[in-house]
Parts: C-alpha cells; sequence; structure tokens
C-alpha cells in the first residue's frame, strides 16, 4: 500500500513517517526535500496544496492519504491561512475523490472547538464556537468540516485532534517558550491552576496510525473526529516550570491576570491590524490569553474505543526522553 503524507517533513509528519514507513510505502508531498525522510527511504513528491494539477500529479497511484500540512500559529494573513489551511485541503479531498482514493487520515485541532471559556473534560460533542479568536481555528474547523462531511462508501475519513505535541526536536513549543524566558518576557497568566492536554509525540504519531489501520477494517468509524492526548490533563504552568528549568533555564514567576492579558491581547490585535502587521506577531493575542489562563482538556474515550488508543509513552518518560537527547547534543557541541 502506497501513503502519501503532507507535511512529512515537520515535527509530527516525521514521527508518523517513522511508524508507516515499518509496513508501507510511504511518499513525502512537499515543495522541498527533507534529508531526514531520505535516510528513512522515502521519496517526495514535490508540489503545493495552492496548486491543483501538483496535487494531482501527486496522488497518481496512491491508496491513502495523511494530510498533516497546516499553517499553525496565532497571527499572520489570513489569505494564507484560508488557501493553505481549508483551500487546500477542500481540493486535495476532491482530487482524492476523483482520482479514487479511499482513506484519509486528517490531523486537525482541539482549536476547532475553542473559543475564550474553559473546557473541562470536553467530548467530540463539542460544536464549532460561532466566532473564533484567530485565523487558524476557524480555517482547520473549515476544513475538517469539509473533510467530514466528504465520507462517502469510497471516501473514508477521520479526523484527529492532537493537543499541544511535544517530544524530542520539539520545533515549536519548548523552543519559544525559552526564547521568551531569556528575554525576560514570559509571565504566568492567571491563577496558575489551568489543567491542559498535552500529547508526546510518539503517541500522537501512533494515534494517527491505529486510525488508519482502523478505518480500513472499521469502515464504521469513517466520519468521526477523536480528541487524543496523554493519559493525564497536567497543570501548564507546573509543565511549562518543568520543561524550563529541564532546558536550564529559571521558573516563571512574574504574574499577570487573565483579563489584562486578554485585554493588552485585544488592543495589540487593533493595532497590529491598523498597521498591516503580520510579522512578527504581537506580543499577546487574546487566545494565547485565553490558551494559557484557561483549562482546556478532553475525554479520549471515543479513540479509545473505536481503535484502540491509549499512550504508550507516559509524560515521565516523553520528558526523559526529550531532555536525555537535548542534553546529548549540548554534549557534543561543547566536544
Amino acid at each position: 500500500m502506497k501513503i502519501l503524507v503532507t507535511g512529512a517533513g515537520g515535527f509530527l509528519g516525521l514521527n508518523i513517517c517513522k511508524v508507516l514507513v515499518k509496513k508501507y510505502e510511504v511518499i513525502n508531498f512537499s515543495r522541498n526535500h527533507h534529508s531526514e525522510l531520505d535516510e528513512l527511504g522515502i521519496t517526495t513528491r514535490k508540489g503545493s496544496l495552492r496548486d491543483k494539477d501538483s496535487i494531482k500529479s501527486a496522488l497518481n497511484g496512491i491508496d491513502a492519504v495523511f494530510h498533516i500540512a497546516a499553517i499553525a500559529g496565532v497571527w499572520g494573513k489570513e489569505e494564507d491561512y484560508v488557501q493553505t489551511n481549508e483551500v487546500g485541503t477542500i481540493e486535495l479531498v476532491n482530487a482524492c475523490k476523483e482520482i479514487g482514493i479511499k482513506y484519509f487520515i486528517y490531523t486537525s485541532s482541539p482549536s476547532v472547538v475553542f473559543e475564550k471559556d474553559d473546557i473541562i473534560l470536553g467530548d467530540e460533542t463539542l460544536p464549532y464556537p460561532k466566532t473564533f479568536l484567530n485565523h487558524y481555528g476557524r480555517t482547520k474547523a473549515n476544513a475538517e468540516k469539509y473533510v467530514l462531511d466528504s465520507v462517502a462508501n469510497d471516501f473514508l475519513a477521520v479526523s484527529l485532534r492532537p493537543h499541544l505535541i511535544w517530544g524530542p526536536n520539539d520545533p515549536h513549543i519548548l523552543p519559544r517558550l525559552v526564547q521568551k524566558a531569556k528575554a525576560g518576557k514570559l509571565k504566568q497568566v492567571g491563577n496558575g491552576e489551568n489543567l491542559v492536554d498535552i500529547i508526546f509525540v510518539e503517541n500522537a504519531a501512533l494515534a494517527h496510525v491505529q486510525a488508519f489501520e482502523n478505518l480500513i477494517t472499521n469502515p464504521s468509524i469513517s466520519g468521526n473526529s477523536y480528541f487524543i492526548g496523554q493519559e493525564r490533563p497536567v497543570n501548564l504552568w507546573d509543565f511549562i516550570n518543568q520543561l524550563l528549568v529541564s532546558a536550564g533555564e529559571e521558573l516563571v514567576e512574574t504574574t499577570v491576570s487573565f483579563k489584562t492579558a486578554y485585554r493588552v491581547g485585544w488592543f495589540l490585535e487593533k493595532v497590529f491590524s491598523i498597521l498591516g502587521i503580520t510579522k512578527p506577531e504581537p506580543p499577546m493575542t487574546r487566545f494565547v490569553a485565553c490558551q494559557l489562563a484557561k483549562s482546556h482538556y478532553f475525554s479520549h474515550a471515543k479513540a479509545e474505543r473505536d481503535f484502540g488508543y491509549k499512550a504508550v509513552v507516559s509524560i515521565e518518560e516523553g520528558l526523559v526522553k526529550t531532555f536525555e537527547q537535548r542534553n546529548k547534543s549540548l554534549e557534543l557541541r561543547k566536544l
């Protein structure tokens, strides 16, 4: 079976490919080659989600698609988010259906159901919000809805919603935290008691492959979305401090109230919008204030029931794996 993976060179995509390549022929679809994929024996079909012709060409001879690629982040040009996350997904789904590709695994995000308030043990019955605090959440929700609304007997699809993916070589969460901590710009938002879901990257990768293989043997799960995370939620600020200390940084001790952070975020968004600034992102946004101060964690019972998902790497084991590799890299640099 030949599987095409969009975003295979990314953090999650690479880890998914490491699992898939043990059983299947895996092909990367992206604008660039990635040496890590070459080492795994994964070939690349160059193209873009903004180019219909390259999408159709890449799908030649493919049996299943893992669609992981997306523009993430909390700020940027609306058109970029729309064209890649939303329109690109629509074009990919339409091309799969036209060509006759039956299996489609979509990587979504809990951001598709997040508005402003706490989410306590939320499940997949949560509706999409009427309003979103950023382009990412809105475009991912629209894309997910299109994927799931497109299912048919000859097009089986599921959507996975991993939350705060972390692990060895994480290019997102840890580097951003360390950068802000070094600059003295990291402050605890809120009372520090909020609980959130996280997921170690190997667990997220395994969940995607489990969902795919169960989709083949149990087509009745097609059309469903699934929250996936660790064995338990964590106190966000305890976890952030644990990451920082493990990375050799100081604990976060300065605090700011949620109301203040939210108002500052609202003001900065207005200023950046009026001035047309898309890069860099504002130091604070409403979405970031909510994410840092509110609880947002979910039930994973549906994923466990439908395709047997459970975190195989615990939080404690994940921390050891993450910083063992980091410390080895630091030792090599010293040498």
